[in-house]
């Protein structure tokens, strides 16, 4: 060994293997960039639905208001509840709501019971 390459050596001026940096970086990126697709694809195909109200329109049946927001151009579907005093499960009712032209859309369905229901509202939805 010559004494440049000892002085080299001695004041890390050595020549180091970049690759295994080079390589982790990139698997690195490459790990934040499936887990941002996996984020931002979630994201868009989610609903969500709000309970604007509902009507005990006999004991045989209760009305609920809601409103859908989600991904526009696709169907819907939403699974509705009515429930009794002691928030036991009278009644439910699945509802395909179509494709709209826009990302939100108000609807009001009946829901048949088999008790008298003290209120309905929407359990959750979902794309189709």
């Amino acid at each position: 060994m010559t004494t440049a390459q000892q002085l080299d050596e001695r004041y890390g001026r050595t020549r180091r293997r970049r690759w295994p940096w080079i390589v982790g970086g990139g698997l690195a990126l490459l790990v934040i960039g499936a887990f941002s697709w996996m984020t931002v694809a979630q994201s868009m195909a989610s609903v969500d639905a709000d309970d604007l109200g509902f009507t005990l329109v006999d004991e045989h049946s209760v009305e609920v208001s809601f409103q859908v927001t989600g991904v526009q151009g696709r169907d819907v579907v939403c699974a509705l509840e009515a429930l009794d005093e002691e928030f036991g499960v009278v009644g439910w009712k699945i509802v395909e709501i179509p494709a709209g032209n826009s990302h939100s859309q108000a609807k009001s369905v009946t829901i048949p019971t088999v008790a008298e229901a003290t209120t309905g509202l929407v359990n959750t939805c979902w794309v189709a």
